[in-house]
């Protein structure tokens, strides 16, 4: 069975102030169906993200959805620096190790930003669906419309250069895109939201952990 580490948001209780690491239990069951067993990753300190992820002995690496990158801006309320100090440890980590790397949503943005590229806000990307041109090598593994929770997007002129769009919105924003060399790939939507799953989305992430 695969191992796979998955990153958390950071939430903050509203009493004690304590920033809670936290993991949507959906994601536990979306792993059932890969046939994985999922391990959430602390966001520990990036220094000691090396140790940690060696112990781990991890066939894949997820990135998972919430938080606003800290370097849009630093004083937003969903901003949690140490994660995305945390995050692009683990992908240097799983990039020199030759693990495959997924990022979803606000995974999909922290790599393209790690690969050099930009995010811009959008509007209407919350809490609704949309449809998406597919390129067709990937059409039969994604089924639109895609669900959508996102306030950052990715513009065609905003992705990073090693990276590849294979599906676009109707504004031509990047939904899902793969690196040009490496295991490295980025979907906007969430599957683990969906229900039931869609087949589609196993079949995609299967293919992008392989």
């Amino acid at each position: 069975m695969k191992r796979i580490g998955i990153t958390q948001r950071v939430d903050i209780a509203a009493k004690t102030g304590e920033r809670r690491d936290a993991l949507d239990q959906r994601w536990h069951l979306f792993a059932k169906e890969l046939g994985c067993l999922l391990f959430p990753l602390p966001n520990v300190d990036a220094s000691d993200a090396e140790a940690r992820l060696t112990a781990l002995d991890l066939d894949g690496l997820i990135l998972s959805g919430g938080n606003s990158l800290s370097y849009l801006d630093p004083a937003a309320p969903d901003a949690a620096a140490e994660r995305d100090r945390f995050e692009a440890a683990a992908i240097r980590f799983a990039i020199d190790r030759g693990i495959p790397v997924l990022g979803v949503c606000r995974g999909m943005q922290m790599l393209n930003h790690y690969f050099g590229g930009r995010l811009h806000p959008v509007r209407g990307h919350v809490a609704c669906t949309h449809s998406l041109d597919v390129g067709e090598d990937f059409a039969q593994m994604i089924a639109v419309p895609v669900n959508s929770y996102h306030d950052w997007g990715i513009a065609a002129d905003g992705l990073a250069e090693a990276l590849v769009p294979i599906a676009q919105d109707a504004d031509k924003n990047v939904e899902a895109f793969i690196h040009a060399d490496l295991k490295v790939a980025g979907i906007m939507w969430h599957p683990e939201r969906e229900a039931p799953f869609r087949m589609t989305d196993i079949t995609l992430v299967e293919r992008f952990l392989g």
